[in-house]
């Protein structure tokens, strides 16, 4: 029996691939397996290429499997863009609709089972997928009724007899490819799970779970790829606590909008991805001058310009970091994972609330996208922090304005809602004194610059940098954010057991740069690699203009639209130590 199987089903957009994922998922992810799920899609709304490639195991898993199982071919396009992660363990099941055919150097059996056939037979060739899910139970050895409870929840509605019909499509998928195997029949069989109920989502639910969490009730967007499932995720939450969603003509409007509504008094963000983050630069310069909150979500994707919108980059942290004219104080977070995911958003509400001014949470396409299991969150751990908002001002004789902007010790400032009796001042995005009133006064600038700034020396997050080093010298310290995570926890583990001394860091908080965190790290290291997913190693150069480190650090780049893999990571690090 597998301790891991990695699972992946491709055809055109359109033809049932994502559902035929999302079914096999499901059901593995209830019997207690862990999952990870990443879908290749084109940048277009049906045609094209698209698979989705699934890892399982009975243990955590956060990354992209290397090799390939099990192959579902729909269209001979798909056997020959992913047969090379086959191995001579490995099988093909292809639709023998279209004649697969079998590329010669394929280690890998390929069997033509008749889904679209079975599927017409059986009332509609758009049953084809679920004869696909039969065909890939009989290889993994797994009866229909472990499918009864999903088929349940996405047909039910349409009543017992569409239920019956698509439970038969997967018996006589699953008795077809016995018929073709033999002996072979459970071959792909995974050791038990535990039976462990958890939550399988995407790092855009977390996110947007978060948002809830939070206490957010409003959100402005324009909906932009891999951004999208957060603003759907919020259309269909929101109402039900008394909040509202609102789709902008464009991210211009998106961003100024959640201003005017964190202005209000209500914790307002928006999401989007590198192109709307260009068109909000102005808006964010705005939330730092008028010291109001703003929380932003950036789902990174492959840039420039449209770019690559549906393939996997990392590009944008120099642009989110020094992207607005002028100076201001910001904090840019970076989460690795689903549970960051939903605590970092939190935490991202209660810095922009509390320091008052934009922080961006920044996310990639492989997290925003990438379908994982995930335990229950604890919610206790959820805390509130609002800030300084002062609810009643002291009546005096004066009729001077409040001091909205008032140069205080730790450079936060009182902040009234509107409709508070004695807070009147003015708001306006050009420099202002203590009132809010403009003034160009050089005195004046200074200090209001400085007091902005000195907000940062207040910031409170949980755990800038994640450290996983048992070395107290390390031959090699590997660097990442985001995504990569995953794929650099096993490259350490692999590096480990070979006797190379190796130690981990995710940088979380990318802005302010946790500069002491990582000095230390990498001072008790040989060797520093960093591994991103763009071209200029732009978190390498962040890590250099802070604490150096400049003989000692290499870089490992990938900016082709595909994420990094376990095996061609370490020994892509081999190669540089």
């Amino acid at each position: 029996m597998l301790h891991q199987l990695s699972w992946k089903v491709g055809g055109q957009q359109g033809e049932g691939i994502e559902s035929t994922g999302e079914i096999f998922a499901t059901a593995m992810n209830r019997l207690g397996y862990h999952l990870y799920g990443y879908r290749h899609f084109s940048s277009r709304i049906k045609g094209g290429h698209t698979n989705n490639k699934i890892t399982v195991r009975p243990t955590e898993v956060r990354s992209i499997a290397d090799d390939l199982d099990i192959l579902v071919a729909f269209d001979q396009e798909t056997i020959d863009v992913n047969y090379k992660e086959l191995t001579a363990t490995s099988i093909i099941l292809a639709d023998a609709k279209f004649e697969p055919v079998k590329p010669e150097d394929s280690k890998a059996p390929l069997f033509a089972v008749p889904f679209t056939e079975i599927a017409t037979e059986l009332g509609t060739s758009l049953m084809k997928n679920m004869v696909a899910i039969g065909a890939t139970a009989a290889l993994l050895n797994l009866e229909e009724a472990v499918f009864q409870s999903v088929v349940n929840e996405i047909f039910g509605r349409k009543g017992e007899e569409v239920v019956a019909k698509n439970i038969e499509a997967i018996q006589k998928g699953r008795e077809a490819v016995a018929a073709l195997i033999g002996e072979r029949v459970g071959e792909w069989a995974l050791v038990p799970a535990d039976g462990k109920r958890r939550m399988f989502m995407i790092g855009n639910d977390a996110v947007a779970l978060g948002a809830l969490a939070a206490g957010s009730r409003f959100m402005a967007a324009y909906p932009i790829t891999p951004a999208s499932e957060i603003m759907e995720y919020m259309i269909k939450k929101l109402p039900l606590v008394g909040g509202a969603v609102i789709q902008t003509e464009d991210e211009i409007a998106a961003a100024t909008m959640a201003i005017g509504a964190n202005f209000g008094g209500v914790r307002a963000f928006t999401a989007s991805a590198g192109p709307g983050l260009s068109l909000m630069m102005e808006s964010i310069g705005l939330s730092g001058m008028t010291e109001q909150p703003l929380v932003i979500i950036d789902t990174q994707r492959g840039g420039p310009s449209t770019g690559l919108p549906t393939k996997q980059e990392q590009s944008d942290l120099m642009a989110m970091i020094y992207g607005t004219h002028g100076e201001i104080p910001k904090v840019v977070i970076a989460p690795s994972t689903m549970e960051e995911a939903f605590f970092d958003t939190i935490q991202a509400f209660n810095i922009a609330e509390q320091l008052q001014l934009p922080v961006i949470l920044m996310t990639d396409l492989q997290l925003s996208l990438g379908k994982q299991t995930v335990d229950p969150f604890d919610y206790s751990k959820i805390e509130i922090r609002r800030g300084n908002i002062v609810e009643a001002v002291e009546e005096t004789e004066s009729k001077d304005y409040f001091k909205r902007y008032e140069n205080t010790e730790d450079g936060i400032s009182p902040r009234v809602l509107p409709g508070t009796k004695g807070g009147i001042h003015h708001v306006t995005g050009v420099e202002h004194d203590e009132t809010g009133k403009p003034s160009e006064a050089t005195g004046n600038r200074r200090i209001q610059m400085d007091k902005r700034f000195r907000k940062l020396q207040h910031l409170q997050f949980d755990t800038p940098v994640y450290v996983n080093a048992p070395h107290e010298e390390a031959d090699v310290l590997l660097v990442g954010f985001n995504s990569t995570r995953g794929a650099l926890e096993e490259v350490q583990e692999t590096l480990n057991a070979e006797g190379i001394k190796t130690n981990h860091a995710h940088v979380r908080l990318l802005f302010p740069f946790p500069a002491e965190e990582m000095s230390k790290l990498v001072d008790s290291a040989k060797k520093v690699i960093v591994v991103e997913n763009n071209a200029t190693a732009q978190l390498a150069n962040i890590m250099k203009m802070n604490i150096g480190g400049h003989t000692k650090t290499a870089n490992i780049l990938k900016y082709d639209g595909t994420p990094f893999l376990p095996r061609e990571l370490t020994n892509l690090v081999k190669e540089e130590i």
